[in-house]
């Protein structure tokens, strides 16, 4: 027995719908099969890009120790946390590690000793840095600094999820008074091993996670350096020079670049950086905080802090932030009067 309204309609606007619904239906089989062939060419891909990319051979050198010894006063604590580049893999000599040419900016810099601990491990994602934070916490530090997220690319971690390891290891570094500089999620789609299209996918990945790091570090009271294509176009120009053996780490010279960038921020956080000039370099200035993580993830060498606006920390659009554009100098190089990196930093890292 029938039911109103149950019976199949009949004429032109059916046929015609049901023509919409079967070219839809074909269209999204096709769009499934595209995308599962897209998955297979990426799978293969990253399957070919971890067999060109050598796994880990041997621990990186140890970077720890008293650096500036020379000096007097009680010595700064400075704890490295995070993954590889943190550690300095690919380089053979101490002297050659981030911690190392980090310590020593800053001790000449300031004219203090520096102590260092490294507790950055050869592949942790983010999610290591709960064990790292709780260890480096035992030495009292007065400032960390964290490199972070390529792995968590590599490995497909959740964009949150990442985030939110990061987020809880700047607030409990910060809560014990210490000061915390954060290295971004460097774009992957720099390194040679990775072809096109994972490459592409590589590069958008490592930007979005990068400017999500920026937000939430900021927000928990730290400062960020964005590292972007693997500190500029000279890795791009000079594989050869700015890379490790295994192509994919950085050259002793790479991670010279990379300290160059990080150790004006780490100044500043611990209150002896050159005071802010009164007119902002092209690209400078104040943004709102999502506005100048994007800015930040798109131009390698970018600082972001926190600030204030005619004394508020917050605007219509969110938490207020400071932009800083960072010049890269080789570890030799005298940089350009009125640049954003003072001769005295430079030479810090020789």
């Amino acid at each position: 027995m029938g039911v109103a309204g149950s019976v199949v309609p009949v004429g032109p606007r059916w046929r015609h719908a049901w023509r919409i619904a079967r070219l839809a239906a074909i269209g999204t089989g096709a769009t499934a099969a595209a995308a599962m062939a897209t998955g297979g060419v990426l799978l293969g891909q990253a399957r070919q890009a971890r067999r060109t990319i050598p796994m880990a051979e041997a621990p990186p050198p140890r970077c720890d120790g008293m650096y500036g010894a020379k000096f007097p006063g009680p010595p700064l604590t400075m704890v490295v946390l995070g993954d590889s580049s943190a550690a300095g893999y690919g380089v053979h000599r101490r002297r050659e590690t981030p911690g190392a040419l980090l310590a020593t900016g800053l001790s000449r810099r300031l004219h203090r000793p520096v102590l260092v601990r490294r507790f950055a491990v050869v592949g942790a994602i983010s999610a290591a840095l709960r064990h790292q934070v709780e260890a480096a916490l035992e030495c009292a530090p007065d400032i960390a600094v964290i490199l972070i997220g390529g792995n968590d690319i590599t490995n497909r971690t959740p964009r949150g999820l990442a985030v939110r390891y990061l987020v809880e290891a700047v607030h409990a570094l910060r809560d014990a008074g210490c000061e915390v500089v954060v290295g971004t999620c460097p774009d992957l789609g720099a390194i040679r091993p990775i072809q096109p299209p994972l490459r592409w996918l590589a590069h958008r990945w490592s930007r979005q996670l990068a400017a999500a790091q920026t937000v939430a570090v900021v927000e928990a009271g730290g400062w960020t350096v964005s590292l972007g294509d693997l500190l500029g176009p000279r890795f791009v120009a000079e594989p050869h020079r700015m890379f490790a053996w295994d192509r994919f780490h950085p050259s002793a010279e790479g991670y010279a670049m990379a300290a160059a960038a990080l150790l004006p921020t780490m100044l500043s956080a611990l209150g002896s950086g050159q005071e802010r000039r009164a007119t902002p370099a092209r690209g400078e200035g104040v943004r709102s905080l999502p506005k100048a993580a994007q800015e930040a993830a798109r131009h390698a060498g970018t600082e972001v802090s926190g600030t204030q606006v005619r004394g508020r920390d917050r605007g219509p659009a969110g938490r207020w932030a400071q932009l800083r554009r960072r010049a890269f100098f080789g570890v030799n190089t005298v940089p350009q009067p009125g640049s954003a990196t003072d001769t005295s930093t430079v030479e810090g890292l020789a």
